[in-house]
């Protein structure tokens, strides 16, 4: 953040903007940026719609990261490692989420919270996009959550998050769809870091078709939360199901794996040769093994 005098000062913010085809809604979406942010990070995933040009055109001085894989889990690692502030911010770019909120994002970062997670639902926030549908399957998903992980989310397939760079390598952001939110949060819980919402509203996307697939990404999420619990008899119950049925335990994100014996080769028994100890005459008048018994020795007169 700049100050009055043209002075950075505080933690240095930077914004990550996952983009695939979305060339229409940049504009609105850069327009609306905080001065609070101090770097926007584009990751754009092959577009061919011209997103790049626009966004420079808008933006000069955004740093745009060209994605090689696929999926937004794996556009926000590249932005996440890319991006050079001490505080973190993601957002979509279809012009949903709207940047003016950030501000809220960091004071709470600013309190001592290591993770903030938009809600919709919590207190400020509301939808105008959700559909039945979604909603149904945002709220089932979110009461399995919370009860699988002891916490008490108002929101979870929801990805406008912000956090402290200091814990980025405690989050475990592997998955390479939509279900990342949901696995960054399940990291966060376990690695005991300070998590809170803020309420946040969402809007429809601007222009386009959403890369949503409501039954494809929810049954995604749906395997990251259930294959992921490993706590309790019902986490030992899921492992033991993944383990029967790949045939190996099963890799838990957040989990340290127990480390394997080392089988410890018995020393060889190696003869060690009895040598007879010298026999020494013991001097006289001292009682020995081999003295002569107190019979033979002279008595007094």
């Amino acid at each position: 953040m700049i100050d009055s005098y043209g002075e950075t000062t505080g933690p240095r913010v930077s914004l990550v903007i996952p983009a695939r085809d979305e060339a229409p809604n940049l504009p609105w979406v850069l327009r609306r940026v905080p001065d609070i942010v101090d770097e926007i990070v584009l990751v754009d995933g092959r577009s061919t719609d011209g997103t790049v040009e626009v966004a420079c055109a808008v933006r000069p001085d955004i740093r745009v990261v060209h994605q090689e894989g696929r999926g937004k889990g794996d556009a926000l690692r590249l932005g996440f490692e890319a991006a050079r502030g001490e505080r973190i911010v993601m957002i979509d770019a279809d012009g949903s989420m709207s940047p003016t909120e950030i501000p809220r994002f960091i004071d709470l970062l600013d309190r001592g919270y290591d993770v903030v997670k938009g809600s919709r639902f919590a207190d400020g926030g509301c939808s105008t996009d959700i559909t039945i549908l979604r909603r149904a399957g945002n709220l089932a998903l979110l009461g399995l959550f919370n009860r699988l992980y002891a916490s008490g989310f108002s929101d979870l397939c929801y990805g406008y998050i912000a956090f402290d760079r200091s814990h980025l390598s405690r989050l475990d952001m592997s998955c390479p769809g939509f279900e990342v939110e949901a696995q960054l949060l399940i990291s966060a819980i376990r690695a005991r870091l300070r998590v809170t919402e803020v309420g946040s509203c969402e809007s429809p996307r601007l222009c386009g078709d959403s890369n949503l697939r409501t039954f494809r990404d929810g049954s995604r999420v749906l395997r990251t939360v259930v294959g992921s619990h490993d706590r309790g008899l019902s986490g030992l119950a899921v492992q033991r199901l993944r383990s029967a049925l790949w045939g190996r335990p099963a890799h838990v994100p957040g989990r340290i794996e127990p480390a394997r014996p080392v089988p410890i080769a018995p020393a060889p028994v190696v003869p060690v040769p009895v040598v007879a100890a010298p026999v020494i005459p013991a001097p006289a008048g001292v009682w020995s093994e081999r003295s002569p018994g107190l019979s033979e020795l002279p008595q007094p007169t």
